[in-house]
């Protein structure tokens, strides 16, 4: 099982040849892509109605928020910005889902690798 983020499923869409891609595609393929809630979210306020996108949407199950969820995304945040590191809201919320639920995150946004370096998160 693996997680992906909205980068990846943007450049899946737009057949994006990084290794990562594929990455996400045999997970896609294997049926072992989950999807924390705001992927999700993202993806449906896109501007472009995608009826791929859409049945990707409805086929992957999303990851569960852990009682405490949103103690520690707050506080992986606070973490980071404390290093002087970017750490966007939204990338704490996608990151503090997969760090509870164990799975590596496959992205092709290099923010997260702060949420790798001093959070616990797994980047595939």
């Amino acid at each position: 099982m693996i997680a992906a983020d909205t980068s990846a499923l943007i450049g899946f869409l737009r057949g994006d040849p990084d290794p990562r891609v594929r990455q996400l595609s045999a997970a896609i393929r294997a049926q072992t892509l989950w999807l924390p809630p705001p992927v999700v979210t993202e993806l449906r306020a896109g501007s472009v109605h995608n009826p791929t996108m859409d049945r990707l949407l409805n086929d992957a199950p999303t990851l569960p928020l852990i009682d405490g969820f949103w103690d520690r995304a707050g506080i992986a945040r606070r973490t980071l910005r404390a290093k002087g590191l970017r750490a966007r809201a939204l990338d704490a919320l996608i990151a503090q889902c997969c760090i509870d639920a164990g799975l590596a995150l496959i992205t092709l946004d290099s923010d997260f690798r702060h949420f790798e370096a001093h959070c616990g998160l797994k980047l595939a």
